[in-house]
């Protein structure tokens, strides 16, 4: 009987914890959105109207994204975070893009964290995992593409 406890709190434990990471995935993408936003606004020269439509486009992404982890969060009964991660500002069109280019990619680092979270609480997500593993991967196949059309917008 100690044993089952354990194993229960143990459970406990590895759902709260992802729901935290999901929480702070959500304030990322909330960031991301305002963040590429605004940067759009901030562009000048030959390339600013293509690249702030790229960057528009990508917010729009995000906001998706935002809302695919909002829906992961419901289907465990969570409730979802309405804070933003800290933003980081830029100017200059190879600032914005950089900036922007290691943001992608901490993105997809974090989400991967929460992807190796999903696996571990696997057993507990009897009729949730497919759900939020697809979601949550989804969201990382996003970020990378948008990682590669940043790089591209850069020139590398």
């Amino acid at each position: 009987m100690n044993i089952v406890r354990l194993i229960g709190a143990v459970i406990f434990v590895t759902k709260a914890k992802l729901i935290e990471l999901l929480n702070q995935a959500l304030e990322l993408e909330h960031q991301a959105e305002a963040q590429y936003l605004s940067h759009a606004t901030l562009l000048v020269g030959e390339t600013a109207d293509t690249i702030a439509a790229r960057l528009t486009e990508i917010a729009g992404d995000e906001h998706k994204h935002a809302g695919m982890f909002r829906d992961c969060l419901e289907i465990l009964d969570a409730a979802p975070s309405i804070k933003m991660h800290e933003g980081h500002p830029a100017t200059g069109t190879k600032n914005i893009l950089k900036t922007n280019l290691k943001d992608e990619r901490d993105a997809v680092d974090f989400y991967r964290t929460i992807m190796a979270e999903i696996q571990s609480c696997k057993a507990e997500l009897k009729y949730e995992y497919e759900f939020i593993e697809h979601k949550v991967r989804h969201i990382i196949m996003d970020e990378e593409e948008h990682a590669l059309e940043i790089r591209t917008l850069l020139g590398e």
